[in-house]
C-alpha cells in the first residue's frame, strides 16, 4: 500500500474536502504487529467521514489507517509507538524496525508533497481556496452502557481554526450561523468553534504553507449519529448532517469572492 490516502481533484471549484482519518487499511506488515483490536482500532478512527465529502469535486481520502501512519500529525509523532501516543492504547506489540518505520515516513512525506503540487495547482487557478478537514470524534468512551460525556463540553460540531489569518475569521463566523440555522430535524445543531479541539496538524501545515490563499476549518462531528462501540450508523442523522455541511458550499464560494 503506497498511497496513504486517494486524491481526486476535477478543479472547477475552489472547495476541498478532506478526510484523512477515514482510512482503516493497514499493510500486512503493520498488521502483524498490531496490539490493538480491529474493533477498538476503528473506534478510534473516523469511519464514514468521506461519505462528508461526496458532494465535493475536489477531494482527499484516508484510506489507511492512523495506526499505521497518522496523517494529521507532525512527522515526528505521525506512527504510534507507546501507549500515550494513542489515548493511552498498546498499539504495537513490539517496536517496529527502523527500516519499517522509514518507509512509514516516506509514504507520510510523499502524501504531504502531492498535497502541496494539488494545492498549488488550485491557488495557480483559482488565486485562493477552501479546505473543509472533515473527521469525527468519540463522546462515549467510558463503555457502551457509561453516560455520554458532557454535552457542554462536547459540541455536535466543532470547527477547528487552528492558526489561520484572521481574515479568514469572518468566513468562519458565517459558516458557524449557516450551520447552526440548518433545520435539523426541528432543532438546531450545537456548532462551536475551538471548544474540543482547535485543529490538528494537517490544518495547521495548510496555513503555513498557504496563509495568504488558503483558509482551512478542521471540522469535528460528534458522533451522536452512530454508535461508537458497534459502530452501527444512524442513517437519518447521518444523512442530513451531510445535508447541513454541504449546504454551506455556495456560501463559501460567493464568500471567497471577496478576498
Amino acid at each position: 500500500m503506497d498511497q496513504l490516502a486517494e486524491f481526486n481533484f476535477k478543479y472547477n471549484s475552489p472547495i476541498v474536502c478532506a478526510a484523512i482519518h477515514n482510512g482503516h487499511d493497514v499493510s500486512l506488515e503493520i498488521s502483524r504487529n498490531l496490539a490493538v483490536s480491529e474493533s477498538i482500532r476503528l473506534m478510534e478512527e473516523d469511519p464514514y467521514t468521506e461519505r462528508f465529502a461526496e458532494l465535493c469535486s475536489n477531494t482527499i481520502i484516508g484510506k489507511t489507517s492512523r495506526f499505521e501512519v497518522d496523517l494529521n500529525r507532525s512527522v515526528e509523532k505521525c506512527i504510534y509507538l507507546e501507549p500515550k501516543d494513542a489515548w493511552g492504547l498498546r498499539t504495537r506489540k513490539e517496536k517496529p524496525s527502523d527500516e519499517l518505520i522509514s518507509r512509514s515516513i516516506e509514504k507520510y512525506t510523499n502524501f504531504y508533497s502531492s498535497a502541496k503540487d494539488y494545492f498549488r495547482r488550485l491557488e495557480k487557478k483559482f488565486g485562493i481556496f477552501f479546505v473543509y478537514d472533515i473527521h469525527s470524534y468519540n463522546h462515549h468512551r467510558k463503555g457502551e452502557n457509561s453516560e455520554f460525556e458532557d454535552p457542554i463540553l462536547n459540541p455536535e460540531i466543532n470547527l477547528g481554526t487552528s492558526n489561520m489569518l484572521e481574515k479568514w475569521f469572518p468566513l468562519v463566523d458565517k459558516i458557524r450561523y449557516k450551520l447552526t440555522e440548518f433545520d435539523f430535524f426541528g432543532k438546531q445543531l450545537d456548532v462551536r468553534a475551538n471548544v474540543k479541539f482547535p485543529g490538528g496538524h494537517f490544518s495547521r501545515w495548510i496555513h503555513n504553507n498557504f496563509p495568504d490563499s488558503a483558509c482551512c476549518i478542521a471540522v469535528e462531528l460528534k458522533k451522536f449519529w452512530m454508535d461508537e462501540w458497534t459502530g452501527k450508523v444512524y442513517y437519518d442523522k447521518f444523512y442530513k448532517l451531510i445535508e447541513a455541511l454541504n449546504s454551506t458550499h455556495k456560501l463559501i464560494e460567493s464568500d471567497l469572492l471577496k478576498y
